[in-house]
């Protein structure tokens, strides 16, 4: 079911947009590539090869089971256009098996509540799982429009901290938590 623009999450300037999750699939690759641009990986280690690429669909084709984790294309509606991807995964930080989520939405469908609203909506799957009691963001300290959707979305910021992404590369991040057992 979508969620309108005027849903708590969104407040992002333009025009009003509705988002649907669509489960990734092979036809996605795309969308990889898409995404893999200087300005779209800025925040991220800068892009990635063709092999680094094929490595992540497969993973991301892979990722079925919902407790575990979940990429999913993010589409507009209506025409189903897909405009960025978004998901959750396992991951243990501090300890603590805990998701963390990402999202990456296309420059031409920014700054329009997009990310807040494929965010929010995939909080609420993670939060179905019954799995977890966190989610986690770590979005880059120099990255304030993924930093403001943390904010819009309920994460608490707990701090800075260091993550590798990709592996190898130490990225100077917040450290965004959810609890997924609060309302």
């Amino acid at each position: 079911m979508p969620v309108p623009a005027n849903h708590p999450a969104a407040g992002g300037a333009g025009e009003p947009s509705e988002v649907a999750l669509r489960p990734w699939t092979d036809g996605d690759f795309g969308l990889l590539h898409r995404a893999n641009t200087a300005e779209m990986t800025e925040h991220l280690g800068g892009p990635e090869t063709e092999e680094q690429l094929r490595s992540r669909h497969e993973r991301y084709l892979a990722a079925t089971d919902p407790g575990a984790g979940i990429m999913y294309a993010i589409v507009l509606l209506p025409g189903d256009e897909p405009v960025g991807t978004v998901g959750y995964w396992e991951r243990v930080w501090h300890d603590e098996p805990v998701y963390e989520m990402g999202w990456i939405v296309f420059p031409e469908f920014q700054r329009r509540g997009i990310a807040a609203l494929a965010a929010a909506k995939t909080v609420a799957q993670a939060r179905a799982q019954h799995r977890h009691r966190h989610l986690h963001a770590y979005p880059a300290t120099d990255n304030p429009a993924s930093n403001a959707i943390c904010r819009k979305v309920g994460f608490a910021l707990l701090g800075e901290c260091r993550v590798e992404y990709p592996p190898g590369h130490f990225m100077h991040c917040n450290d965004w938590r959810l609890d997924l057992r609060s309302v």
